[in-house]
């Protein structure tokens, strides 16, 4: 690390300076975040399509931001993090204006999935904060409170984004109300070129695009399989042939990695049995946390009247769940070192992967009305509040001091996999129809929406199993640096 790259930044770009500039790119993730979920509903009857098939924008987008991250993260090392900043945000900003202007279900698709770019975001803010704190000889402390403050940010805006579009979606075009994130995050451009200091990358070697090759061909085929049984059946002798496909294509992948010093994907440390129990939870939580969302709102805006099932709420109402929601996994992150205090670190997860399982399980017999929903979702949100805040740092503890970034970067990238495979799974599960070109009207199955809670349900339980798994004194380690919520 030269002299030179590691110089302090002039007195003008203050910290507290720069956190100020990236927290408006955290406000615009939030309003990502949060601006959509209550108006999904509306959005495919703009596209002309069947609730099921909203899930695939969610899917495509877990894979694109799932891959994102360990890609952007190794080439913010070497060429800058403004960079990288700067190139993840004019991607998202290329999608959201996509989606503004798609006039089909596969152009929204493709927009939607350049959108995923936005979650290096958070991680390349944290990294930029880290290196601006090196001469202060408070780097961590310091580090710590500009990820809280970030977060909080993050927090608040998805609550205003869910609120504003709920608000709006009745008196504007759709077109419109979609432009509004979309000058969001444009807006971002210039933030970012004014605020953020340009140094340079400090990393050594390359990327490993063989590696990346691989385990993109590996999603996509599996990707593609669920489609394929989607649009065919779970008959389809193809689908199943093309996720075995995507299976298969893991082993040379696991062999070149593993024979890498610096790998994109570290499967070696991933491996070991501090690592893969809390890995494996990240992948298992991603069912609830992510992909539940669309079928949240899709439940919630069904008229009961019209088809037997749903809440009828409009999109006030879901946002005011959404809200509910963050709200909840904000105080079980707040109160985790209460109860692992209580109860002890690594039971204080279980307590709250068995709480994510308990939430999604009452939406089985409690499903009729608004009250009931509320608390489902608040009994949810809990529990996934202490999974958020402490997964990262568990994987930090459990890994060597050079890794920790690589460790806490893949249970966010573990969980949005399993999100999008959650996602693909639940299309499958609440499709009326088996054809995308031309989808029948109307809402999904009750079945579907059953099947859908079921799962998620099942996953956290097994979950809290992935977690008793894992050494005990990983999450005694962890619990005493865990202070903020670290991303939703």
């Amino acid at each position: 690390m030269s002299p030179a790259s590691d110089a302090r930044p002039s007195t003008a770009h203050s910290l507290t300076l720069v956190v100020g500039f990236l927290v408006a790119v955290e406000f615009a993730s939030g309003i990502l975040q949060g601006f959509y979920t209550p108006i999904f509903t509306d959005i495919a009857e703009h596209l002309s399509i069947g609730d099921a098939d909203v899930n695939w924008f969610e899917a495509a987008q877990l894979i694109v931001s799932a891959l994102c991250v360990p890609l952007l993260a190794r080439l913010a090392d070497l060429v800058g993090h403004k960079k990288v900043l700067l190139l993840s945000t004019a991607v998202t900003a290329i999608g959201s204006w996509i989606l503004v202007l798609a006039p089909s279900f596969t152009t929204f698709l493709i927009g939607w999935a350049l959108q995923g770019a936005y979650v290096v975001w958070l991680p390349i803010e944290v990294a930029i904060v880290y290196r601006r704190t090196a001469d202060s000889g408070r780097q961590s402390q310091l580090t710590r409170r500009a990820a809280g403050i970030l977060v909080g940010a993050l927090e608040l805006s998805v609550i205003i984004g869910a609120l504003t579009s709920g608000a709006l979606v009745e008196s504007w075009s759709m077109p419109a109300l979609l432009s509004l994130p979309a000058i969001v995050v444009t807006a971002c451009l210039g933030i970012i070129w004014l605020g953020i200091e340009d140094l340079p990358g400090t990393g050594r070697g390359g990327i490993d695009w063989r590696g990346f090759a691989l385990i993109t061909t590996a999603l996509g085929l599996a990707m593609a399989g669920l489609m394929a049984i989607r649009l065919e059946g779970p008959g389809s002798l193809l689908a199943w042939l093309l996720i075995l496909a995507g299976v298969l294509v893991l082993v040379p992948f696991w062999r070149h990695s593993a024979r890498l010093a610096e790998p994109l994907v570290d499967v070696r440390l991933l491996a070991t049995p501090a690592q893969w129990p809390i890995q494996l939870t990240a992948f298992l939580f991603g069912f609830s946390v992510l992909g539940a969302q669309i079928p949240m709102s899709t439940f919630a805006r069904t008229d009961p009247d019209v088809v037997g099932y749903g809440l009828g709420a409009d999109a006030g109402f879901v946002s005011t769940l959404i809200g509910l929601y963050v709200v909840s996994l904000a105080v079980g992150a707040f109160t985790l070192p209460l109860t692992s205090r209580w109860f002890g670190a690594r039971n204080a997860l279980v307590l709250g992967a068995v709480l994510v399982a308990v939430g999604y399980a009452l939406w089985l017999p409690f499903h009729d009305t608004t009250v009931q929903a509320m608390v489902n979702m608040g009994v949810a949100g809990l529990g996934s509040g202490a999974l958020v805040a402490a997964l990262p740092a568990a994987a930090a503890a459990a890994a060597p001091p050079e890794r920790t970034g690589f460790a806490t970067g893949m249970t966010n990238a573990t969980k949005t996999v399993g999100g999008a495979i959650a996602s693909s799974i639940f299309a499958i599960a609440l499709a009326s129809t088996g054809s995308l070109a031309e989808p029948e009207a109307g809402a999904a199955p009750l079945l579907g929406y059953l099947t859908v809670w079921s799962v998620c349900s099942v996953a956290a339980l097994l979950a809290a199993c992935g977690l008793l798994l894992a050494p005990k004194h990983v999450f005694e380690h962890s619990s005493e640096s865990v202070e903020v919520l670290p991303g939703i």
